[in-house]
């Protein structure tokens, strides 16, 4: 048994194929540039179309978004991941749709491993103290707690800070 194929088929220029190759990349939409990438614990700014009526984000546990003046839109990555965010008009029509990836920084960032507890430090130069998700709960845990009582304590009033002790 011999297949046969129709000799027009063999016939079909080269420069045709090669053409019909370079235009393939222009029919599929590319990821990256539909998506919004974003670090966490830090903001984007993005503009989008006329007559935004409604935002929705997939999962705010990974990016938080808000609408400001002239169709900008902040988003804040808040987890690692990915999700969504759509922008729809007064009719319910999508307007806007993109993929967000939030990802970690990786600037002067070092990592310290005890066994399995992890701890981050910002290294910029002076190593200090980083909370980054993923960290150890008893590490992550005393480091918002510093930070917390730090921010108190700035936005205290003279009345209100403790009282200093006097030199003897």
């Amino acid at each position: 048994m011999s297949a046969s194929f129709p000799r027009t088929l063999l016939r079909i220029p080269a420069k045709a194929i090669a053409l019909g190759l370079l235009l393939v990349p222009l029919a599929v939409p590319s990821f990256a540039a539909e998506s919004i990438a974003v670090v966490v614990d830090q903001a984007k700014l993005v503009k989008l179309p006329e007559k935004v009526a409604t935002i929705v984000v997939g999962n705010p546990l990974i990016a938080d978004v808000s609408l400001q003046a002239g169709n900008m839109m902040v988003v804040t990555g808040k987890g690692y991941g990915t999700t969504n965010v759509m922008a729809l008009d007064r009719e319910g029509s999508t307007v806007f749709d993109r993929m967000v990836q939030v990802e970690g920084s990786s600037e002067k960032l070092v990592t310290v491993y005890r066994g399995i507890d992890r701890e981050s430090y910002s290294c910029t130069p002076i190593c200090q103290r980083r909370i980054t998700l993923g960290d150890a709960p008893t590490y992550f845990t005393a480091t918002i707690n510093q930070s917390g009582t730090r921010n108190s304590l700035a936005a205290a009033t003279p009345a209100d800070a403790p009282a200093q002790m006097s030199p003897r």
